[in-house]
């Protein structure tokens, strides 16, 4: 017999983090019986009603597997190959998904400065030129992440100013919304706020970080973009088979506010950890701490040894800032047991 050691937690992604017991009672359940593939079964007819209960009801909501592909097929039904799409320059998209949307859409990414992780109208401005110039890519769609890649969120305002920007320029807006619930809890709004009601055309709907084993939905709210998107996440390889088993994560996900639960308490533990850094001589926060992630700068003699008792990424080598993701499972002592690590190799480096 394997003896069960002590759970191990990490603070380098909530990638790292297991399943909600919540999740997998339900997927347990729904392993019973018989019931048509590909979609054509009740859990993925209630799963999509839960969706578009929080997002919109004319949303179109399509299920896939990675946060990856929903990214590439949603903007693979807003841009054509000569088209561009304008993102920040810490966007997952530009940096840590191995030019997916380049190979698959043929297009280009127009990167904009993002010392926060957030972009603004302005930095969008400066990419509208050319326009109709055979020459150079056109602008087409806007991406924006929520929560960003620095943790930060944007707000109702920001979005809709960036939406209506958009729209008057003839450009789309896509939102990877990886870390939604992250951000809908941090703004303390319902997850319509920032998506349907301002203005968002496309959404990738992110469970994964949020505690599902692997649930992501493709949300469009401008209806037209989702007329042929059945045969696009088909040949995308993204239709599963056993579809009833993505959908009742999601179904889990959106009852008894589990998805608000489990980003809550991911929040503050990024806030309690968070708080214990800023109170260490020698660890420097970099980024205001909105939603799950909490970035600091540390002496660089210190990491190795603190990355092999908890895991986590350095995010810039040039100036050894380090990231550190909270999750649905992580404890309070979790936190003060890295945080009493920190502050003790700090120390030892001062002596």
């Amino acid at each position: 017999m394997v003896r069960k050691q002590k759970a191990a937690r990490a603070f380098a992604s909530d990638n790292w983090a297991g399943v909600h017991p919540e999740v997998l009672e339900a997927m347990v359940a729904a392993n019973d019986g018989h019931v048509q593939s590909y979609g054509g079964d009740p859990y993925t007819n209630e799963a999509i009603a839960r969706v578009r209960s929080e997002l919109g009801e004319d949303a179109e909501v399509f299920f896939v597997f990675s946060g990856t592909a929903a990214n590439v097929l949603c903007l693979q039904s807003m841009v054509r190959p000569y088209e561009a799409v304008i993102c920040a320059e810490t966007a997952h998209i530009n940096t840590s998904e191995c030019g997916a949307p380049e190979k698959h859409i043929g297009c280009k990414l127009l990167i904009v400065p993002s010392p926060h992780g957030k972009i603004t109208v302005a930095g969008i401005r400066e990419h509208l030129h050319h326009l109709g110039h055979p020459h150079h890519v056109q602008p087409r769609a806007v991406s924006i992440t929520q929560a960003t890649e620095y943790g930060t969120v944007y707000t109702p305002q920001e979005i809709r100013e960036i939406a209506d920007f958009a729209h008057a320029n003839s450009l789309l807006l896509h939102m990877d919304g990886a870390r939604i619930f992250n951000a809908a809890v941090s703004l303390d709004v319902p997850l319509r706020a920032i998506t349907s009601e301002v203005g968002v055309d496309a959404l990738s709907f992110g469970g994964t970080k949020n505690g599902l084993i692997a649930g992501e939905a493709v949300v469009f709210f401008n209806q037209p973009l989702a007329h042929d998107f059945e045969f696009r996440r088909m040949q995308g390889m993204q239709l599963s088979s056993k579809m009833r088993f993505i959908a009742v994560q999601f179904i889990a996900l959106l009852t008894d506010e589990l998805w608000r639960r489990s980003a809550s308490h991911a929040n503050r533990m990024a806030q309690l950890l968070a708080g214990e850094l800023a109170g260490i001589k020698g660890a420097t926060l970099t980024q205001p701490v909105h939603a799950n992630e909490v970035f600091v700068l540390l002496p660089r003699e210190i990491i190795p040894g603190l990355q092999e008792r908890w895991p986590f990424h350095v995010w810039n080598e040039a100036n050894a800032e380090a990231r550190l993701i909270t999750s649905f499972d992580t404890e309070e002592d979790d936190v003060m047991s890295f945080a009493s690590l920190v502050r003790e190799a700090i120390g030892s480096r001062q002596k």
